[in-house]
């Protein structure tokens, strides 16, 4: 095999279409769309349009509901936690808050706050003071020595 014989294999390389660019393109005049009729013209949007019968959207039931009060929680692991912790990202001295944690790049974006999670293990005595926790998190972080504080709860 020489330099000057080396060429891609068959089919490696796509060209674009170029639409209603000549009849010699072969895809040139109607440009692929057949003629005449609705689909012909330009601006048509007939997506779910069944020629008069009820469409199928329409003729399902309706079902279930978004809640615009629910709140969009960051989930953080214990374990995730004691991995900045080890890495000096997280100081187990002072409590661990939302703020501390995008700090520590733990969470990127602050939502409503953050909600703990028992994957992975703690080993650290550390105090939280987040909006929610679960009862197996909870567990684990006072196992360790450390306590949760539930924030904006009422006592």
């Amino acid at each position: 095999m020489k330099l000057n014989e080396i060429r891609d294999n068959d089919g490696a390389t796509h060209y674009r279409k170029r639409v209603g660019r000549g009849i010699g393109s072969g895809i040139g005049k109607t440009g692929g769309r057949g003629v005449k009729g609705q689909k012909s013209r330009s601006g048509v949007a007939i997506k779910g349009f069944e020629g008069g019968q009820m469409p199928l959207h329409r003729r399902l039931p309706k079902r279930g509901f978004n809640n615009i009060f629910a709140k969009k929680f960051n989930a953080v692991s214990v374990g995730r936690v004691q991995q900045a912790i080890d890495a000096g990202k997280l100081d187990a001295s002072n409590p661990v808050t939302v703020a501390s944690l995008k700090e520590a790049g733990v969470v990127r974006r602050i939502l409503d706050g953050v909600r703990l999670l028992s994957d992975g293990e703690i080993t650290a005595k550390v105090t939280f003071e987040i909006e929610g926790a679960s009862k197996a998190a909870i567990e684990a972080v006072t196992k360790a020595g450390g306590s949760v504080k539930i924030v904006g709860e009422e006592d």
